[in-house]
């Protein structure tokens, strides 16, 4: 061969690095994250912004995201499990010490505190030293969503649209880079949302707010392209990525449609549709684990692949959440994931490749059109609230959620590893699972009610006192006006921060002028399975039967103890217990374990189901249990339900639970049978 000269040097490649397009910036990339304590969550964001992480999102324990302190009754077991206990200002400066907030973007998924949780942030960062003005993150403080799906609302919606909209006006006005509320639909897709039903239900709270907002007169009329441009989203991609896709697209089109003719935002760039996306967890298995990494590759393409409609930022579950708690080396693994798709791939390096696509727009078009029907179906009945109030939103969930998991049980919809393809080999990642999984110190709890008692302790009484009474009087003056323009609560809510009031004070001085709420729980008038095959009546019978036997029918209470308000799981259990002839008592979430056995032997229950995915199970099913002993229950069978790992079912069985259910029992119909057989056990009748 011939050698080259210098001079003689080949073309360059058309792939060549130096002449490939200039790339897009990539998103935003986060990892939900937080637990145990301040200064642990801490160290924990700092290891994960040091791995190349862009963004913080901040998971707070459900004490603090439903205004309680950790040594309140209602905490007990929950601190620390879920995210960061956030009590005062001081743990909120210890959970960003080191972390310069003014450059930092920190989403922080909080709601019914939301303004609270704010304020001990903007004070925080006062500290270090920052410029208000140029703090940059969100809150998520969508209070629709809480009630339909997450639970984890304290006040009436009137009093949290307030809360909602004091929260907009301020931060337009002194914090304007701040994203006030992230409507999140991420939740109703959790709960059971068809892609419809998520855009039309997200698009309603919108309207919500964003009406809120302009009739309060907070905002001058000029400013609302401003509020508009603020209003953030929060969605879900599911597996069906083509279909997730489009709906983002619609997303897109209806936004700009919406902002543009109902409040004549002229700018495009205020009309922009800005979102975050978690992608699925619903979807994630416990068979097959590793099954979830694949899933969830597909589910981030559909919220990055298509330029016109991208998000914002991105944060990714970890394969192993469908067993319990991620570890810091799951959590990375899903940000290597984002990352290598922005970096190593070219899809930051084109327009978007859907444009012109006949498929995809007939697809948009069809969402779009399906959405508005249910918005304006909505809107009729009065808006997003008077559909919480009735139950009209709960419901359609519910439904929509239990013809989901019948499609799945009839095997008319395929979930890898759970009804088809269930062969597995051996799991290396799984094979230890007491290590798979992280798990909280249980001394965590203890040590935050300790410190928080310290904090009471150390500060000035007199100056608390003076905050919550203005705090008091600002939330009455509000009231008795009868309308968001009496008084924003955050400058005393900024007051009570300085001052040193806990979560649980300010929360607890607002639920003395705003009362507490219960949502419906959207159960009752819900069809579920009506024709089945043999499995369902067979159920159907045995029920019957027993009933007979026993002298009635069978009646099952379905109870969430704890702070946990995740419901789906139970609500369909209530819904299909009554399908196949069970008498349900179902009261919704929130319960305390004294409640819950106190129902039991009102109602006269021939089983207890308990449903908490918290982490909470091994603190709170144990004091159920030893109240229904008190009680003269020890006849009735407790049966649990939740993300409980194989240590801990073998735990509650040995403390005398009959049966314990986790995510890969997904037959619903199969459950029954198993609860009927409990029940004919625990009163001597004989079990096939």
């Amino acid at each position: 061969m011939a050698s080259q000269t210098p001079s003689a040097q080949p073309a360059p490649s058309s792939h060549s690095p130096a002449e490939r397009p200039q790339r897009d910036r990539p998103w935003v990339m986060r990892t939900y994250a937080g637990h145990s304590s301040p200064a642990e969550s801490n160290a924990l964001y700092r290891r994960n912004l040091a791995k190349g992480q862009t963004g913080l999102s901040v998971a707070f324990d459900l004490p603090t995201q439903t205004g309680y302190d950790p040594d309140h009754e209602l905490a007990r077991g929950e601190v620390g499990k879920v995210g960061v206990p956030v009590s005062h200002i001081g743990d909120m400066r210890q959970l960003f010490d080191g972390i310069p907030l003014e450059g930092m973007n920190t989403s922080m998924t909080i709601n019914a505190v939301a303004l609270w949780m704010l304020a001990l942030y903007q004070v925080a960062a006062e500290e270090q030293g920052a410029d208000i003005a140029k703090l940059n993150g969100t809150t998520q403080n969508d209070i629709i969503k809480e009630y339909l799906s997450r639970g984890t609302y304290v006040f009436p919606p009137g009093p949290s649209l307030k809360l909602i909209t004091d929260t907009v006006a301020y931060t337009v006005a002194n914090i304007p880079k701040w994203n006030p509320i992230n409507i999140c639909s991420y939740h109703l897709q959790e709960a059971g949302a068809t892609p419809v039903q998520e855009i039309a239900y997200a698009m309603c709270t919108a309207i919500a707010v964003l009406d809120a907002v302009r009739d309060s007169g907070q905002v001058p009329p000029e400013r609302m392209g401003d509020v508009v441009a603020r209003i953030s989203f929060f969605v879900n991609a599911g597996v069906r990525f083509v279909e997730e896709m489009c709906k983002m697209r619609a997303f897109v089109e209806l936004w700009d449609e919406l902002t543009r003719e109902r409040y004549g935002v002229t700018d495009a760039k205020q009309r922009r549709f800005r979102y975050g996306v978690q992608v699925n967890s619903l979807g994630l298995t416990e068979a097959q684990p590793e099954n979830n990494v694949q899933r969830i590759v597909l589910e981030m393409l559909a919220v990055t692949l298509s330029k016109d409609a991208r998000a914002r930022a991105v944060q990714l579950p970890a394969w192993n959440e469908a067993l319990g708690l991620p570890r810091p080396w799951d959590q990375q693994w899903s940000l290597r994931i984002q990352q290598v798709l922005a970096y190593e791939s070219d899809l930051l390096e084109y327009d978007d490749i859907f444009t012109g696509s006949v498929v995809v727009e007939r697809k948009v078009a069809e969402l779009i059109a399906g959405a508005k029907e249910e918005i304006d179906r909505v809107q009729a009945m009065g808006g997003a609230v008077a559909a919480i109030e009735s139950g009209y939103m709960k419901s359609q969930l519910v439904a929509s959620h239990a013809a989901r998991r019948a499609r799945i049980e009839a095997g008319l919809e395929t979930v890898v590893g759970v009804n088809k393809f269930d062969t597995t080999e051996p799991n290396p990642l799984t094979a230890d699972l007491d290590t798979a999984i992280f798990v909280p110190d249980a001394a965590v709890e203890a040590s935050a009610s300790a410190a928080v008692q310290a904090w009471r302790a150390g500060r000035d009484q007199a100056a608390v006192d003076a905050s919550l009474d203005r705090l008091r009087v600002d939330a009455r003056a509000w009231k008795s006006a009868g309308t968001n323009a009496a008084v924003n609560l955050m400058p005393a809510t900024l007051e009570c921060v300085r001052a040193g009031v806990t979560t649980g004070e300010w929360a607890g001085a607002l639920r003395e002028e705003f009362g507490e709420y219960r949502a419906p729980t959207g159960v009752s008038g819900v069809v579920g399975v009506q024709e089945g095959g043999a499995e369902l009546t067979a159920v159907r019978e045995s029920v019957r039967a027993t009933g007979e036997e026993l002298g009635g029918r069978l009646r099952l209470l379905v109870g969430k103890p704890g702070l946990d308000g995740h419901s789906n799981g139970a609500e369909q259990i209530a819904v299909r217990a009554r399908d196949v002839g069970f008498e349900v008592v179902y009261q919704g979430i929130r319960l305390t374990p004294a409640q819950i056995v106190a129902a039991a032997v009102e109602e006269d229950v021939h089983c207890v189901g308990l449903s908490i995915l918290s982490g909470s199970h091994l603190e709170l099913i144990p004091d159920v249990l030893a109240r229904m002993r008190e009680a003269g229950l020890d006849d009735v069978p407790v049966v649990v339900g939740g993300i409980i790992p194989a240590a801990d079912e073998q735990a509650l069985l040995a403390q005398g639970v009959a049966a314990v259910f986790t995510p890969k029992d997904f037959g619903i119909t199969e459950i029954m049978g198993r609860i009927v057989g409990e029940i004919r056990k625990a009163n001597g009748l004989p079990v096939e």
